[in-house]
C-alpha cells in the first residue's frame, strides 16, 4: 500500500477535500463517486460521508491501495 502524509494547517479537512488536495482525484465529482461507491475507508471503516471531518492522525484509504495520513 502506498502511504502519503498530507500536512494540513487547519483543525480538520473534509474527506472529499482531502482526496482532491492529495491529488487522488481530479474533481469533487470524482471524489463523490468513489466515496458513495464505498471504495474509501477512514481509520479502517468504510465511509460514505463526503463531509467526514478528518483530523491529524486520521487515515483514509482508497481501494486498499493508497493511504492518506493526515498530519
Amino acid at each position: 500500500m502506498d502511504t502519503h502524509e498530507i500536512q494540513i494547517h487547519t483543525e480538520y479537512i473534509k474527506l472529499q477535500d482531502l482526496l482532491k488536495f492529495a491529488g487522488a482525484v481530479e474533481t469533487g465529482g470524482d471524489a463523490k463517486g468513489i466515496i458513495q461507491e464505498g471504495r474509501v475507508t477512514v481509520n479502517g471503516d468504510v465511509c460514505t460521508m463526503r463531509g467526514k471531518k478528518l483530523r491529524p492522525g486520521d487515515r483514509a484509504a482508497i481501494d486498499g491501495e493508497t493511504e492518506l495520513v493526515v498530519r
